[in-house]
């Protein structure tokens, strides 16, 4: 990895070799930021604060081998990610405010794609995952993935029938909790269409009554100018004398019919006079048409000054207009069969629920028995290691037990609660020694023998799910003497089958390390690129005995630090 900008790293490069690789150095010499870069490369949250004061971003630059056929290698292919010589190159960078991008195989890509190919590739641990492998949560997954497909099948099944278990409930709940509502809603759908019913509307009918009341209402007044006007058109049968507009347009027809021989444009003329006449006469007839078709009766004026008030109240309630009133009760009666239509609902979600309980029970109690099948040989394994971590009386078990519930789902006879992972409860207990009842790993173990715990399962999981390379940052805090060269022997045995990064103030860990690299700060506080150093010989003594006495010349640390080394390379 090359890290530029990163908290006190200025620049630097660090090289990992294959086994066991110790990183070493004095507190706040900038250790920590070694896993910080990995964690970054494996799509770990970015932080402004992580960019070193007076730099405008962090970068952080990887070149991470892939095993041949491996899922990461074909995700990153799928992502246009191509490899050089079977490995990742892998850059992360980080502004001043916030922003990050990644680059993977000389590709962009999401930050998400490069934790997605990490869960592959690498296994990270430090003293944050000891506190989460205190939670029961983190516990009971830890037994999920010991257990591999003996567990995965039945809890996908699980799920499925969990999440359709929801819904079913959800939506019963909503219909049965909202009854009241629903039955006021049908009340008053039925109100309103009962109504609209017993009017019976026609669309429209309410623009021809508008207009048949203003005519009715103006009757005598619309017959009298109708009758004027016909009288100015045909003339008045009661007055001989009076001249009228057809007699005079037929009298101009005859004035020009006599010439029009002699000029077509005046035979033209003639024509549309007579066109005119004829237009006259039409006219003059539908006015008399009208007049005597015109009724005044006040009774029928009435009827419809009654009707239309019937209209009015159904557009005061249910529309703007009748139109609109009967897009209403079309609407309405839909959502009245609907409502009508909830009790069979519910009948037909009352059974599902009750046929999806009993089959949770079923899948519950199948996804139960794998657990405990599989927490004997998980605590068995686990048990076995912490023997070899110093911690030869002390036993690993697990508790698997279920919690009495009335709403929970039936298995084995009994009624228990249950959640989107089954109805298992499951905790990790420590008897670290005969005699010692067990107790739950949170209450029952010290810091040292958390660490190991921690370890001995990592170790368990490596022979079940391996990865190629694990990191762990200080996860033997709290631990010393003879518990810390087992563990130091331990992760040396681990890096035969994998590639191990330790962070660790322990010599006894880092005397069987296969590389030694030093982190260490100049004057100026800063770490650059000579300050991550590959220590051997001479040096590495130095730097153990250190780490054992504070003291690189103490001729009884070096002693010490050179019978650790011994020590380590006898083992190897």
């Amino acid at each position: 990895m090359r890290i530029r900008s990163l908290g006190v790293i200025d620049d630097a490069v660090v090289e990992l070799s294959p086994g066991f690789t110790a990183v070493t150095g004095e507190t706040g010499a900038g250790k920590t930021m070694v896993v910080t870069s990995l964690g970054l490369l494996l799509g770990g949250r970015a932080d402004a604060a992580l960019v070193r004061i007076g730099a405008r971003n962090a970068v952080v630059e990887g070149r991470i081998a892939v095993p041949e056929g491996a899922a990461a290698a074909a995700r990153a292919g799928e992502a246009g990610a191509e490899l050089d010589d079977g490995a990742l190159l892998i850059s992360r960078t980080v502004s001043a405010e916030g922003r990050s991008r990644a680059h993977l195989g000389g590709r962009s890509v999401p930050v998400g794609l490069l934790a997605e190919i990490a869960d592959d590739l690498v296994a990270v641990h430090g003293q944050t995952d000891q506190q989460g492998l205190l939670k029961q949560s983190r516990q009971r997954q830890a037994l999920d993935r010991y257990a591999g497909d003996a567990v995965a099948g039945p809890l996908a099944e699980y799920t499925g029938a969990y999440k359709r278990l929801r819904a079913v409930t959800t939506e019963l709940e909503e219909l049965t909790t909202r009854a009241r509502e629903r039955a006021q809603e049908a009340d008053m759908l039925r109100f309103g269409l009962d109504e609209i019913a017993g009017v019976e509307p026609r669309a429209g009918e309410d623009v021809e009554l508008a207009e048949e009341a203003e005519r009715l209402g103006h009757a005598e007044a619309l017959a009298s100018a109708a009758s004027l006007a016909h009288a100015a058109l045909a003339g008045n049968p009661e007055d001989p004398e009076s001249v009228d507009a057809g007699t005079l347009v037929a009298g101009a027809q005859r004035a020009l019919e006599a010439v029009r021989a002699h000029d077509p444009e005046l035979a033209a003329l003639t024509d549309r006079i007579g066109e005119v006449g004829i237009l006259l006469r039409d006219v003059a007839g539908d006015l008399a048409g009208y007049a005597d078709d015109l009724d005044a009766d006040p009774l029928r004026l009435a009827a419809v000054e009654e009707r239309r008030a019937a209209l009015t109240g159904l557009t005061r309630k249910y529309g703007q207009d009748i139109s609109a009133v009967l897009a209403w009760a079309e609407e309405s009666a839909a959502r009245l069969t609907d409502l009508d239509g909830d009790d069979e609902r519910i009948e037909e979600l009352t059974a599902e629920r009750d046929r999806l309980r009993a089959e949770l029970g079923g899948l519950a109690q199948t996804l139960s028995q794998a657990r405990t099948e599989a927490a004997e040989r998980f605590a068995a394994a686990v048990t076995a290691e912490l023997a070899s971590l110093a911690m030869p009386h002390a036993r690993v078990s697990f508790d698997i037990r279920q919690t009495e519930d009335p709403d929970g789902v039936e298995v084995g006879g009994r009624t228990v609660a249950h959640g989107p992972s089954g109805v298992d409860e499951v905790e990790l207990l420590l008897a670290p020694h005969p005699g010692a009842p067990p107790r739950p790993i949170a209450k029952g173990a010290s810091g040292g023998e958390l660490s190991r715990v921690m370890l001995a399962v990592e170790v368990v999981f490596a022979g079940t799910d391996p990865v190629p390379t694990y990191l762990f940052d200080e996860v033997d805090a709290g631990v010393g003497g003879k518990a810390a060269v087992e563990i130091g022997r331990r992760l040396a045995k681990l890096a035969k089958s994998a590639q191990v990064v330790v962070v660790t103030h322990l010599p006894q860990v880092a005397a069987f390390a296969d590389r030694q690299l030093l982190v260490a700060k100049t004057n100026d506080g800063t770490v650059t690129r000579s300050g991550v150093k590959v220590l051997e010989g001479e040096d590495r003594i130095r730097e153990l005995s250190r780490m054992l006495a504070g003291q690189e010349d103490s001729e009884t640390a070096r002693a010490h630090a050179e019978e650790l080394l011994a020590t380590a390379r006898a083992d190897g």
